[in-house]
């Protein structure tokens, strides 16, 4: 009889269990889960208080007064449809008197449409890794000259390069080759990622030397953008 009586005093219906229901099943209504705000941005540098003011609305304007970026704010506020990519991650070891210390190796490219940049970092973890590489290739941002180079197509609309560049890194030596509108990116698959951050969409290549390494494919590329700059033309010049 006690143990009928003890039974009937336990309440019924759901949530009532204490192992299942009460307080997992009770949800706040109208209450939406609490989240970290975005530190707010706090320029450092002269170029970085006249962007947040808005003094400086181009990044244009930067590359023309040859200003060093040093905040990766202003790239994120100047391009916010900037574009990341990991392009290799690798295990180095460097032995010291401890014994062997491992770190990840990690190479990112970031783009827009006209604008590259490259970032290499390394870390015990992946992710702090790639964060500031991530930041390094914000900083060293630079930009692409694109143009109509290919004397079968004649367009005049920027979708390939303006003229043949070589770029540089390691054994690796590759050359960019304008093409016709239509033919895409005749080029290895880690060049294609370059070249399609920096919006190019039409070029032919040639490379020699050890072209399997892929964070010096991604360099040369880089390299053979960045040339790009090096020659000035009579339209850039007026």
């Amino acid at each position: 009889m006690m143990i009928m009586a003890e039974e009937s005093r336990r309440p019924s219906g759901p949530g009532s269990d204490r192992r299942g229901g009460g307080r997992k099943g009770r949800q706040r209504k109208g209450r939406e889960p609490m989240r970290a705000k975005p530190p707010q941005w706090i320029p450092r540098t002269k170029l970085g208080k006249k962007v947040k003011e808005g003094e400086i609305t181009n990044i244009d304007e930067i590359f023309s007064m040859v200003l060093p970026i040093k905040e990766v704010e202003i790239v994120d506020k100047l391009l916010p449809n900037i574009k990341e990519e990991v392009c290799d991650v690798k295990l180095v070891q460097k032995q010291t008197d401890a014994g062997e210390q491992s770190n990840f190796k990690v190479t990112v490219v970031v783009g827009a449409d006209g604008y590259i940049g490259l970032g290499e970092a390394k870390a015990k973890e992946i992710g702090p890794a790639i964060r500031k590489a991530m930041n390094l290739a914000k900083i060293g941002l630079i930009p692409v000259r694109r143009g109509c180079g290919s004397w079968e197509c004649g367009c005049g609309e920027p979708h390939t390069l303006p003229f043949k560049v070589t770029g540089k890194a390691g054994s690796i030596k590759l050359q960019l080759i304008p093409a016709p509108k239509g033919v895409g990116l005749a080029v290895a698959d880690t060049s294609k990622v370059v070249l399609a951050l920096a919006g190019i969409k039409d070029v032919w290549s040639h490379a020699s030397g050890k072209t399997r390494s892929t964070a010096n494919m991604t360099k040369a590329t880089w390299d053979a953008l960045r040339r790009t700059m090096k020659i000035s033309s009579m339209e850039t010049m007026k």
